[in-house]
C-alpha cells in the first residue's frame, strides 16, 4: 500500500457491539487509524491514553479517530475499563488477513500475557476518499511517533497544502 492509492477494506465489530467500517466513515478532514498491540502492552495503555487526551484536537481539526487491535472482546472491553480512554472508539477481533493487507507485523506470544498472535502497532491517516496520506508502521513496540508531532505535522501539512508522499 503506497500514499494516494485506496487503502484495503477494514471492517470492525466495536465495544459497544455496532460495526465500523472504513468506507462508511465521512470525516472532514482524515480518518485516524491506530493499531494497536493489545490489553498486554503497556505502551498501548500510554499510546492511547495520550490519543484520548487529544481527542478534541483531533476533532478541531475535523479527524476521526480508532484504534483497533486484534484483541478479543473481552480484552478489548478490559482496555476500555482499565485504562484512560473514554471517548475514545475501540475496534477489536481484528482478522489476521485485514492485518496483513494492511501490512501489520505479526507476533506471537512469547509470554503468557500476551494472545497467542497479535499486529504490532501502526498508524494511519487516511483521506476521505479512503487514500492512504501518512503511514506508521512498526516492528517493535518501542519508539512511536508522538501523538503531539503528529498533530503539529497535520497542522503543517494543512496549512502548506503539502501532498501526501512516498508514492513513487
Amino acid at each position: 500500500m503506497k500514499p494516494k492509492q485506496h487503502t484495503p477494506k477494514l471492517e470492525v465489530t466495536l465495544i459497544d457491539q455496532t460495526k465500523w467500517s472504513l468506507e462508511s466513515q465521512k470525516p472532514n478532514k482524515y480518518t485516524l487509524i491506530v493499531f494497536y498491540r493489545g490489553y498486554h502492552c503497556p505502551v498501548c495503555k500510554k499510546q492511547l491514553e495520550t490519543v484520548t487526551d487529544h481527542l478534541p484536537d483531533f476533532k478541531e481539526r475535523g479527524i476521526d479517530v480508532i484504534a483497533i487491535s486484534m484483541d478479543s472482546k473481552e480484552r478489548a472491553e478490559k482496555s476500555s475499563n482499565d485504562w484512560n480512554i473514554d471517548g475514545l472508539t475501540i475496534g477489536y477481533d481484528l482478522p489476521v488477513e485485514t492485518a496483513k493487507e494492511w501490512g501489520l507485523y505479526l507476533s506471537k506470544a512469547i509470554s503468557d500475557k500476551e494472545p497467542h498472535l497479535f499486529s504490532e502497532p501502526a498508524i494511519f491517516l487516511i483521506k476521505p476518499d479512503k487514500t492512504l496520506f501518512f503511514a506508521s508502521i512498526q516492528t517493535m513496540p518501542f519508539a512511536r511517533p508522538k501523538i503531539a508531532d503528529l498533530i503539529k505535522s497535520i497542522d503543517f501539512v494543512e496549512d502548506k497544502h503539502y501532498p501526501a508522499r512516498g508514492e513513487a
